[in-house]
């Protein structure tokens, strides 16, 4: 099946590469559905984007802010109206299951809704002063011109919980989708260009990292960078913006425990870390990569968690009944894969799983069967390095303090969570984890659009949190005024 060409957006114009290179945006479950093509723009493209938005930025910077959020509730209410197309589409294109994928399109919708009505609380602060006859009270501006740079796991809730904030504080953007997921990116700013965004604010373009990203990264005339991404190519990003002063925000993954002591509702326990470890085919930043479970009973914790994965329907997400879907490229199916097979190397007993699925169902697509790991130590390999893929390593741990001593053995620090009974257990875990995301009976999945989000260590740079009020923190800067009378 081939899909249609989607043009990109600059200054509200659909502009297709100057050489008519395009690339597929392919189906995971069944590589011959090409869901659509996109262009290959240029560097120079890339550089049009940036002069466009910042030419634009100034208007909507003047423009009330509840205008601006009425643009955004717009948005959220068209997206709405287009869930369960977006949802289908999201599931051709990512893979995930539709359930997942409806999840995904409802939390975008909220995001939308939400930044909407901050519309109308978009405010600094009023502050007594010690002199007489003076207030003194601080403004929030945008910074200009942001770079949004998204990855393909959460292909419309993240650049969503990226550019609305953006939008709502007076910014213009210029927004690069992963290539993988452009489709349901195009529509996003498709549903604010029907909402009333005027042209040039938000500018949508696709294209090779290493022209197209790399002008958007390394751009003078851009004021902010917001990426959510590998922790290689964070790297790349800080040591490239850093020297200009600029605001950079980077969320680049984690290795999230699930640790579940001996007074723990066990049922309960294995449900939650399946559905952290194998929903959403493990591609979330915030999945359960690895299990920390009391020795008293992590034999029959892996008993009821073996016979408990062994149930999990692998396929097209589109299919009924299906709980987990395909990995999104056969690079990344190739990565998990390699891991298994260092997992083995290391002397990691292959539990459950550990090939790719190859029949009939699965014969088109990019296939991994749900794996579980035991035995693994914590300076293995796959209890140190991100798989990003349907792969669980299962760690002992003596006692309470061992176990989070595990938690916290990692370079990454984004969410952890712990089953327990007991409250004195809980506080003390939530104190002592080394995480920017806490879970207690909770799967390490799932976030909430109002709340902050984001990491410690290695798992986030920036130290601006992303979604709520608080990422309103990342896209304005302060101004402190001091009125005499």
């Amino acid at each position: 099946m081939s899909g249609s060409l989607y043009p990109c957006i600059i200054g509200g114009e659909k502009i297709v590469s100057a050489d008519g290179k395009v690339f597929k945006d392919i189906n995971p479950a069944d590589t011959g559905d090409i869901v659509a093509e996109f262009p290959l723009l240029s560097r120079q493209d890339a550089v049009r984007a940036i002069d466009v938005a910042r030419e634009a930025q100034a208007k909507w910077a003047v423009t009330p802010v509840p205008e601006r959020g009425r643009i955004l509730v717009k948005a959220a209410q068209i997206l709405e109206g287009e869930a369960d197309e977006l949802a289908r589409l999201l599931t051709r294109e990512e893979g995930k299951t539709l359930a997942e994928s409806r999840a995904e399109v409802a939390r975008a919708v909220s995001i939308f809704r939400f930044y909407g009505v901050m519309g109308y609380r978009l405010r600094g602060e009023f502050t007594p002063s010690a002199e007489p006859n003076t207030h003194i009270f601080t403004l929030r501006e945008p910074l200009g011109v942001v770079s949004i740079i998204t990855p393909w796991n959460f292909p419309i809730a993240i650049p969503s919980w990226k550019i609305a904030p953006a939008l709502i504080c007076g910014n213009a953007v210029v927004f690069k989708p992963a290539s993988y997921t452009p489709l349901i990116a195009y529509r996003i700013v498709d549903a604010l260009q029907r909402s009333g965004l005027p042209p040039g604010i938000l500018n949508f373009i696709t294209g090779p990292g290493s022209t197209v990203g790399s002008e958007l990264i390394s751009s003078p005339k851009i004021d902010a960078i917001s990426f959510t991404g590998s922790l290689e190519v964070g790297e790349e990003i800080k040591r490239a913006a850093g020297a200009r002063n600029i605001r950079i925000q980077l969320e680049l993954g984690g290795k999230n425990p699930a640790v579940v002591l001996d007074d723990a509702d066990i049922d309960r326990a294995v449900e939650m870390v399946v559905r952290g470890a194998f929903g959403l085919t493990g591609q979330a930043c915030t999945a359960t990569s690895r299990a920390i479970v009391l020795d008293s009973i992590a034999g029959e914790f892996e008993k009821k968690l073996v016979e408990r994965v062994k149930r999990i329907k692998v396929g097209n997400g589109l299919v009924e009944g299906v709980e987990m879907g395909p990995v999104v490229g056969e690079k990344e199916m190739n990565k998990i894969l390699d891991y298994i097979q260092v997992g083995v190397n290391e002397g990691a007993k292959l539990l459950l799983g550990g090939k790719r699925l190859t029949g009939p169902e699965h014969s088109k697509g990019y296939f991994v069967e749900p794996t579980i790991f035991t035995d693994v130590n914590p300076d293995m390999r796959i209890a140190q390095e991100e798989i990003f893929g349907p792969v669980l390593a299962i760690m002992r741990a003596h006692s309470f303090d061992e176990a989070i001593e595990l938690a916290n053995k990692i370079e990454y620090g984004l969410s952890a969570s712990i089953f327990t009974r007991s409250l004195p257990r809980a506080f003390e875990f939530i104190n002592r984890v080394q995480a920017g995301v806490v879970k207690i009976n909770k799967p390490t999945t799932g976030l909430e659009p109002h709340v902050p989000f984001g990491g410690y260590k290695k798992s986030s740079f920036g130290m601006m949190r992303e979604q709520g009020e608080t990422a309103l923190d990342f896209y304005t800067k302060i101004k402190t005024v001091y009125l005499g009378y």
